[in-house]
């Protein structure tokens, strides 16, 4: 069986202009990364301002298991789908991060017969975005620490600096730091910190921004730290922003490559749900919109956080309104939810399936409440038995949803044509509803609260005695109506990774929050997550190589 890597190297991939010449754009409203990517012009975005929105499809996923889910996998045999269906779509996806691809989570270009290519340039260092990313980051760290060493006139509390460096890689001894060792001319002496570049508020800020004016506003509101009398010190008052756009400048521009069928793919932005808001670009989405009749986009993890963070962040901060939603499982990972091994997962049982599928059921739930339709697609295994797909698919129509087998690993687009038609069938009888989960006026506490209870499902929420603090700061800051970004493990629908299916009787524990006010949502710390991952005992570095002729080998 081939791999990954190597079907995508076997692949003739069009060039990218005669890509976008399919959906009436020239070489002019590019910008040539090499053959195969490029950027789309500011000029051409502009020109499209007018253009009627096509209909937006939502891809997300019950919580993810090591037995596999592949959300993006599906998102691309979609889109694929929907091009040999003769319908005008645009996949739009985010950017893989480098800490995950040589650690544990692997990349995200799909998989088998339903990539986005070229691959090996995605799940690399692509056009650069993140690079920008980091540097504008660290920019902002350094003119702080810069104005601090300087006579610190804006009198920055050293105990209140809240900015973190950032690098976009799995680097656990970064977490706590200090820095400014050495002689007096080498700064003062602190602790400090670093996040994965995914989880930087830049990254979040460019990915919400509609335009340069915009991205200014945000990268503006960012705090760094508070005075000794606790007022907030930004970016602005560090005269950080216009260098730091400088640096975003191209980073802002969406990306364009192409599937393995050449479904034009905007690429672009890349935060973590679990530790940020998970989804692409605004601009992307919207430019996806605009230039065909349907966009589909993916949001990270489970549905319980990048789905309800796209709901509730992204949505509510754009004005999008999504028509439709694919939820994506597997018969493997139901079973494992129901307490199967992995190493069991491909032997028929149907009691663990009966089990773990209280997992699906929640989601659905979950979903239904921000009044989308929901279509429940089956990512196929050989292993699948027609009796586990059939109780499925009962068990799905009994709570008003619809479902469809995908086979797109295997079949490219054509393995995809029946969830394609029953995407396009609800989208036809079912009109979407859409509506936020809580309202802005809600209370900081309360939304923290309504997400754990009606997402979740969990019976309360503990706060740390210093979250209750933080969050009473917050409120009397002027920030008590912004959304809550929650950062939760991504394996639970709870805040212990341990407890699959559908837990129950369980707390969510917070023990942290904080402000993103230029991306303009508050961050909530729960469990044990971390904002910078660590590597494992055996990365997937390790298996990445190339060889004579200069061929990337054992990228997935």
């Amino acid at each position: 069986m081939k791999t990954d890597i190597e079907i995508a190297q076997e692949a003739v991939m069009e060039p990218i202009a005669n890509v976008a010449e399919r959906l009436g754009m020239t070489v002019d409203d590019l910008e040539l990364y090499g053959k195969y990517k490029a950027k789309i012009s500011d000029a051409y975005l502009r020109s499209i301002h007018d253009n009627p929105m096509g209909k937006l499809i939502l891809v997300t996923a019950i919580n993810p298991t090591p037995a596999g889910e592949g959300k993006t996998t599906v998102s691309t045999g979609l889109g694929q789908a929907f091009g040999k269906l003769g319908k005008k779509a645009v996949l739009a996806l985010r950017e893989p991060s480098l800490g995950p691809c040589f650690g544990i989570k692997g990349g995200a270009a799909g998989g088998g017969y339903a990539q986005v290519v070229p691959m090996e340039d995605l799940n690399l260092h692509f056009t650069g975005d993140f690079h920008a990313i980091t540097s504008a980051n660290n920019l902002l760290a350094a003119l702080l620490d810069n104005h601090i060493q300087q006579g610190n006139e804006l009198h920055i509390d050293t105990r209140q600096i809240v900015w973190k460096r950032c690098l976009d890689m799995n680097d656990r001894v970064l977490r706590n730091i200090v820095v400014g060792l050495g002689n007096k001319s080498d700064g003062v002496v602190r602790e400090d910190h670093f996040v994965i570049t995914v989880a930087s508020e830049i990254m979040a800020v460019l990915c919400l921004s509609e335009d340069m004016e915009d991205l200014k506003k945000r990268l503006a509101r960012i705090i760094v730290a508070y005075d000794r009398s606790g007022k907030p010190v930004t970016a602005e008052d560090l005269n950080a922003v216009g260098a730091m756009a400088a640096l975003l400048k191209d980073a802002m521009l969406p990306n364009m490559v192409q599937t393995l069928e050449h479904t034009p793919v905007l690429v672009h932005g890349g935060p973590f749900a679990n530790i940020a808001h998970g989804c692409n670009s605004v601009r992307a989405t919207k430019a996806a919109l605009k230039m065909a009749d349907y966009c589909i986009t993916e949001a990270g993890f489970g549905a319980d956080l990048g789905a309800e963070k796209f709901f509730d962040i992204k949505c509510r901060l754009s004005g999008l309104k999504p028509d439709a939603v694919v939820l994506v499982a597997t018969v493997r990972a139901l079973k494992y939810n129901g307490k199967v091994a992995k190493a069991d997962l491909n032997e028929p049982n149907m009691e663990a399936l009966k089990k773990g599928i209280a997992n699906l059921e929640k989601h659905i739930e979950n979903l239904q409440k921000y009044g989308v339709p929901v279509v429940v697609t089956l990512n196929s295994f050989l292993t699948d038995t027609e009796e586990e797909i059939g109780y499925i698919e009962d068990f799905c129509h009994e709570r008003d949803c619809e479902f469809a087998l995908c086979r797109v690993w295997e079949k490219g687009g054509e393995g995809g044509i029946g969830l394609a038609k029953k995407v396009l069938e609800t989208l036809e009888t079912k009109k979407s509803a859409f509506a936020p989960l809580y309202e802005d006026a809600l209370p900081l506490k309360e939304k923290i609260e309504t997400v754990a209870k009606e997402i979740y499902g969990a019976k309360g929420v503990n706060f740390a005695p210093a979250a209750l603090k933080q969050l009473q700061k917050l409120t009397e800051l002027g920030f008590s109506e912004l959304p809550v970004c929650m950062a939760k493990t991504q394996y639970s629908l709870s805040d212990d990774p341990a407890l699959l299916g559908r837990p129950k009787d369980f707390e969510i524990n917070v023990r942290e929050v904080y402000v993103s006010a230029g991306a303009g949502f508050v961050v909530v710390l729960t469990g044990a997550v971390m904002t910078m991952p660590g590597l494992p005992k055996n990365p997937a570095a390790f298996s990445i190589d190339v060889n004579e002729k200069g061929k990337i080998t054992g990228l997935f």
